[in-house]
């Protein structure tokens, strides 16, 4: 992701970014202002606004972000996934393009992504979302709300899927560490739950290795809704979700 993109549009505190901070090392491509990044990531679990697209298994993670002119940006994010989850095969890929801005202590985004899976089963998955988000820094801390939106689409069985979400961090002062927490409320199609509503949550940790691109994370991720449509939990029992992600 552009760092934020992917961890925005999938309401991930941590646990479901590849990249944590900002990338250690761009590479500027011969002064015209495009930087190219990239991240990579292992994780116990991959949660999906709080639903687990991984099966409980180990997840690899990994992106590219090129950084253009004037603020635009485009990237791409892979992640392995669990076979059985709702046929969506073994692998996501997102194709995301946007643009970001800084405004003193305020940061806005606003761009569009495209959910792929390449493997899937019989049937249409792929799907596209628009997304905006509006962050505050006050000192060590940040604030940051956002929405995302997919519209009608054949994958979204005829229907739409509204995402809002409120993100806030905080770094502790002459320490690698900063803490962070989430709470993501959808209504559509996305769901696990009869009456397609569902609130997600997290509370995370991340610690960064001095002298390294290196992160280490752990966070505890959790969803709620009334008619959860997960016989046994086995997609949306709480977790506590470990990250190990590296930027460059």
């Amino acid at each position: 992701m552009l760092t934020s993109v992917r961890s925005l549009t999938a309401a991930s505190v941590f646990a479901l970014s590849a990249a944590f901070a900002a990338p250690a090392m761009a590479q500027d491509d011969e002064g015209i202002g495009v930087e190219v990044s990239a991240n990579v990531a292992l994780v116990s679990e991959y949660r999906f606004r709080g639903v687990d697209l991984s099966g409980g298994d180990i997840a690899v993670q990994g992106g590219v972000d090129v950084g253009l002119p004037a603020g635009f940006y485009i990237g791409t994010w892979a992640s392995s996934i669990d076979e059985t989850t709702v046929g969506y095969g073994h692998t996501e890929l997102d194709i995301y393009g946007g643009w970001a801005g800084e405004f003193g202590n305020v940061s806005t985004d606003v761009g569009v992504i495209m959910y792929i899976y390449p493997n899937a089963g019989a049937g249409d998955f792929d799907y596209v979302e628009f997304y905006g988000s509006l962050g505050v820094g006050l000192g060590p801390a940040e604030l940051t709300a956002g929405i995302a939106y997919a519209p009608d689409q054949d994958s979204l069985a005829g229907t739409d899927n509204l995402y809002l979400y409120l993100d806030a961090g905080v770094g502790i002062p002459d320490t690698p560490i900063s803490i962070s927490g989430h709470l993501g409320y959808t209504d559509g199609f996305l769901t696990f739950t009869t009456d397609g509503e569902a609130l997600d949550w997290s509370l995370g940790a991340e610690a960064a290795i001095p002298g390294t691109p290196v992160s280490l994370g752990i966070a505890y991720v959790g969803v709620e809704g009334d008619g959860l449509i997960d016989p046994g939990g086995v997609f949306t029992d709480d977790a506590v979700v470990f990250t190990v992600a590296a930027s460059f």
